[in-house]
């Protein structure tokens, strides 16, 4: 396996605006005032805090994990030998003691591939070891329209039996279908959908799309639901596309893609606190404005760094890493760690964007039974710079 050496600080408070990352605290800021090159790191108050540092350096390597994959979009580790992988074009594959299979688990013929779709969530049913139920989303075409579906199979080791499909007519286009599926701590499966680049469907209670779903692991709306007979846990998303709880907690964070230039300024990334019922503001807010009622991001991140995942961790592999989020970036090719105030799960205090990650575009992250941290490249998705080997999942492992 390839290997690269880094010691990385662990924690670098820089706010780098112009260029780089623009960074608030519940509630927007106008980064256009601020000189390039400028230095800023706010409260909630839109004040400047202390650059904080800690002396204590985290020492890792980074290691190609597996190769020679087709943008893979979700990482799940089915025990401690076996990991699924949802490619793009529709194959589930299936690395089995760090070796990638020639054969896919399962191929999804009926996935439209194309923009930013395809084969895409990838979930375990929380009582996976007894009932192999596996849970994943995907966009199709029917009569000329494209539409995402959650379906739920048997994993029976070698093969998919008993399909079911949970959910569908989830609006989807050549762009923004979000599609992280995840099992929170109260057993509810949460689906992030985009808005379809239709932005008025986020806040339609009609549509599914620019919404974040939440349903019974059978496909059934929940009866404490915050609307009632509805999927809807939350609105006013624009592309959602990670979603994870703080550890020991029912406190639920998510990574959001800001406006592109044909629908908004450009810019305007969002790590959201996700609570029931709350309205995230897309499309009526974004960036620096807010409304009343609408709930403001914890950060906000501009120039875009495209988020495309997220994680909290919590090994003791990395001491000085747990309870942090981490997520992917995709336009910001690298991987973001945010530290979040363990007194008050919905307070972020810093960030910092880890060293040495120079493999281009980063989709999902994801803790291994190992406590490494495993990651993969997006380069083979028409966006990125195609490296030997792309696309890949590497992982981070303690320093030898």
């Amino acid at each position: 396996m390839k290997k690269v050496s880094i010691g990385v600080l662990a924690v670098s408070l820089l706010v780098l605006v112009g260029g780089y990352y623009a960074f608030g605290y519940l509630g927007f800021w106008a980064v256009d005032y601020l000189e390039p090159g400028e230095e800023v790191i706010l409260d909630r108050e839109g004040q400047p805090v202390e650059v904080i540092h800690e002396d204590e350096i985290v020492d890792y390597e980074v290691e190609v994990f597996a190769e020679n994959l087709f943008v893979p979009w979700s990482i799940v580790f089915t025990d401690s030998n076996r990991v699924l992988v949802t490619e793009r074009n529709g194959s589930l594959r299936i690395i089995q003691n760090g070796i990638l299979l020639d054969e896919p688990l399962h191929t999804f013929s009926e996935v439209s591939l194309g923009g930013e779709e395809g084969l895409m969530g990838l979930a375990l049913d929380p009582q996976y070891q007894q009932n192999k139920m596996i849970y994943l989303s995907y966009a199709y075409t029917q009569n000329g329209k494209m539409w995402v579906k959650v379906v739920r199979f048997v994993d029976e080791g070698d093969q998919l039996s008993n399909e079911e499909v949970l959910l569908d007519k989830i609006p989807a286009a050549q762009y923004h279908a979000g599609s992280r599926l995840r099992f929170g701590p109260d057993g509810k499966l949460y689906v992030t959908t985009g808005d379809a680049t239709q932005k008025e469907l986020a806040q339609n209670m009609d549509s599914l799309a620019g919404k974040i779903l939440r349903m019974n692991r059978d496909g059934s709306i929940p009866d404490d639901n915050p609307f009632e007979d509805s999927y809807v846990y939350s609105l006013g998303h624009r592309n959602p596309q990670g979603i994870d709880w703080f550890p020991g907690s029912d406190v639920m964070y998510s990574t959001e893609h800001g406006p592109s230039v044909f629908d908004g300024p450009a810019g305007g990334d969002e790590v959201n606190v996700i609570v029931a019922g709350g309205n995230y503001g897309w499309p009526r807010v974004s960036h620096e404005r807010n409304e009343e009622g609408l709930i403001a991001p914890e950060i906000v991140y501009t120039p875009a760094v495209a988020p495309g995942s997220g994680m909290f961790y919590t090994s003791e592999v990395f001491p000085q890493f747990q309870g942090d989020f981490f997520f992917g970036m995709l336009k910001g090719e690298g991987i973001m760690r945010v530290r979040v105030q363990n007194d008050d799960f919905s307070e972020v205090l810093l960030y910092e964007e880890l060293e040495g990650i120079n493999f281009g575009r980063i989709r999902d992250v994801a803790q291994g039974p190992d406590g490494f941290i495993y990651f993969s490249t997006s380069n083979m998705d028409g966006r990125g710079n195609v490296q030997s080997g792309d696309d890949k999942i590497l992982r981070l492992i303690p320093k030898k």
